[in-house]
């Protein structure tokens, strides 16, 4: 077990090489989550975007010349890669990643910046962490863990002392939880400082190898699950961190994608915050109310990263104007005649509406012969304008319905 006192030789270690982030109220989300308070401590403003160069520097920073000089490996997803490689880049240390093949871009592509050579190698974390046990054993390397590390996690309780000293009144921490790194540091700084504060993690439910884990009460390795929030999805938690969590953790919650992807949009819109979906799971369960008892309390939530690839923040964005009614594809059936598309888009302006795409199909559409069926994608004011927009189409004679 990990114990306070590594956690607090960790920050004496660490000093000032990682950025003591900010740890600001957000009336936006205390509101939508019915929260006394609700602060977001912005592990997404590293310099390597994510939480995990805490760990990955205490590691580096214990270790022998020899072990220096032999170079270091790691298996990640993307948040450990960068965190380690921008350490021990700085340290003069020879670093390999092994990441999984469908890590995103961007995390990739900082990762080599940093100066390390990347292994992109099977489709999830497991796939890629055994690949990095054999490159170790052939090259007779020093394996930084990601997660299941007593010094590891020791770096990443130091935000747990941050906490402490930023919000001293907080009742409840609300932390994500992928192999379990990041809140066995945290709730042991915490707990062994303050008990009464309430420590939840969340996980994604595509994957929640921690949850499953403790419902059994052993360690647990699941099937490989796809989730968005790429960072914390492990298979099979750590054996360190299983007994931390089941020590110090009060509970643990689980958000589907869904719920996972409109947090990440409403941190973009509202707080004006680029968080990926790993970082984004403790507003998704907040908002979706999978944390009753945090009503009326002061909480805190950790963002706990913000490399997200842009794509995938494209592709996000566009989903939750469709379900906010913003972004809205019509048919409209009208009779097939000179100018009746023009009078359409006439119709569409004068409603107020914006033209973003349209699509004049004859041959593939049900409409019937004279008549024309017309695909028109429109950014509108919400479900009251296209109800609205649809009513006066519909008041010329024309079939109007909606795509779903």
């Amino acid at each position: 077990m990990v114990t306070l006192q590594q956690i607090e030789d960790a920050q004496q270690r660490i000093g000032e090489a990682v950025y003591r982030s900010p740890c600001p109220r957000s009336e936006q989300f205390k509101e939508l989550t019915d929260c006394a308070t609700l602060n977001c401590k912005m592990e997404n403003l590293q310099r390597t975007g994510a939480f995990k160069e805490r760990g990955a520097l205490n590691k580096l920073l214990t270790l022998s010349p020899d072990e220096r000089a032999r170079g270091v490996i790691a298996a990640s997803a993307g948040n450990h890669a960068q965190g380690l490689a921008y350490h021990a880049g700085r340290q003069g240390v020879n670093t390999t990643i092994v990441m999984p093949e469908r890590t995103p871009l961007i995390k990739v592509t900082r990762t080599r910046a940093y100066g390390a050579r990347v292994v992109l190698h099977g489709a999830n974390f497991d796939e890629a962490y055994a690949e990095a046990l054999r490159i170790q054993d052939k090259e007779n390397r020093v394996f930084v863990h990601p997660f299941n590390d007593p010094l590891i996690i020791a770096g990443q309780g130091t935000i747990g002392l941050e906490l402490l000293e930023q919000c001293p009144y907080m009742d409840m921490v609300v932390v994500p939880i992928g192999g379990g790194g990041l809140i066995s540091g945290v709730a042991c700084a915490l707990k062994e400082t303050n008990p009464r504060i309430k420590v939840i993690g969340v996980q994604a439910s595509a994957i929640a190898s921690m949850k499953v884990s403790m419902d059994a009460g052993k360690v647990v390795e699941l099937p490989a699950g796809t989730t968005i929030a790429d960072g914390i999805s492990v298979k099979r938690p750590g054996d360190y961190t299983f007994e931390m969590i089941r020590r110090y953790v009060d509970d643990i919650v689980t958000v589907d994608e869904e719920e996972i992807a409109n947090a990440i949009l409403l941190l973009l819109e509202r707080e004006k915050s680029v968080v990926e979906g790993a970082g984004a799971v403790g507003l998704a369960a907040l908002i979706n109310g999978k944390i009753p008892s945090a009503r009326g309390r002061k909480v805190v939530m950790l963002l706990s990263g913000g490399n997200i690839d842009v794509n995938l923040v494209s592709r996000i964005i566009e989903r939750g104007l469709v379900k906010d009614g913003r972004l809205v594809r019509l048919v409209v059936r009208m009779p097939d005649r000179p100018g009746m598309l023009a009078r359409l888009t006439a119709e569409i302006a004068q409603a107020g509406a914006n033209v973003v795409e349209i699509y004049h199909n004859r041959a593939f559409s049900k409409a019937g012969l004279g008549e024309v069926a017309v695909e028109v994608t429109l950014e509108t004011r919400g479900r009251g304008h296209i109800e609205e927009l649809m009513g006066g189409l519909g008041q010329k004679g024309w079939q109007v319905s909606e795509e779903t």
